[in-house]
């Protein structure tokens, strides 16, 4: 869901992405091969842009394809990219492409989110990390920051919870700062206002240690590894497991649904972590 009002003319809009994007108008005109002076009338309302000329201005300025139909339908144009649901036949391929990938990736968690971190698909691995929350928060529509950051969700067996709470909620502000959605708006003053405490120091054993197929040797709270990248440390039936997180997206969809979604991968950061999902695999 946009704010974009449906009476606002496509200029205010396009300056308000570009002022948004800190961009002068100099800078778009050289982008988009125009000049100064022509975008300086668009955005005045003194000249009317051409279709290409608004998707070539909404190129340059890196707006989402759901607010491109909005600049289209404020210059005067119909919309050009569809909005698909995803149990709508033409997306069988994609949905059977995306469930192979997630059942691929298994043992090791991995799930799909849209715009606004709706779950619209899962695997094994997270239904693991899942289990035992409370029902509430097991509902659908599930939403991955409301169960991560929820207290009554994985909050509590995040073991560096303050480090990673604080990348979630910077990475919601990117996203915020790239499209304008109330509906993400309000997602993200709902979970930055939960009451939150990083969990205790020495809860948790070794990731390895009692799991089939560890030797306990690598993965004891506060190992001293040079993560490649921020770990998600999370207790699990008393081990304390690490993953990285990989997020992936469509390159140039032609869809709304598709342009929004998001695939994570969950990748083992120790071996330990590695042994003990391995051994869960029949």
């Amino acid at each position: 869901m946009t704010t974009v009002a449906p009476d606002t003319g496509v200029g205010p809009l396009l300056r308000g992405w570009r002022e948004q994007r800190r961009l002068s108008q100099l800078e778009l005109a050289l982008r988009a091969g125009s000049s100064a002076r022509h975008i300086s009338f668009v955005e005045t309302g003194r000249s009317r842009p051409s279709e290409e000329m608004v998707l070539r201005l909404a190129e340059e300025l890196d707006v989402p394809v759901r607010d491109r139909n909005a600049l289209l339908l404020a210059a005067g144009y119909a919309p050009r990219f569809a909005r698909t649901p995803l149990d709508d036949p033409a997306m069988d391929a994609l949905r059977a492409g995306v469930e192979q990938l997630l059942r691929g990736y298994e043992p090791y968690p991995a799930l799909v989110v849209d715009g606004t971190y709706t779950v619209v698909a899962a695997n094994r691995g997270i239904a693991m990390l899942l289990d035992g929350l409370p029902e509430h928060l097991l509902t659908p529509p599930l939403n991955a920051m409301r169960l991560t950051l929820h207290p009554e969700g994985l909050a509590p067996r995040i073991r560096n919870l303050p480090e990673w709470r604080g990348h979630l909620l910077a990475q919601m502000e990117r996203q915020i700062a790239l499209v304008r959605s109330k509906e993400l708006r309000e997602l993200y003053d709902e979970v930055a206002a939960y009451p939150y405490a990083a969990a205790p120091a020495g809860a948790g054993r070794e990731a390895a240690a009692g799991g089939a197929g560890g030797d306990g040797d690598d993965a004891r709270d506060g190992a001293p590894y040079a993560y490649f990248a921020l770990p998600l440390r999370i207790e699990h039936d008393g081990r304390v497991l690490s993953f990285v997180s990989s997020i992936s997206t469509f390159n140039t969809p032609m869809d709304v649904t598709v342009a929004e979604l998001a695939i994570e991968t969950l990748l083992p950061a120790d071996p330990a972590t590695v042994k003990y999902l391995q051994s869960l695999t029949p």
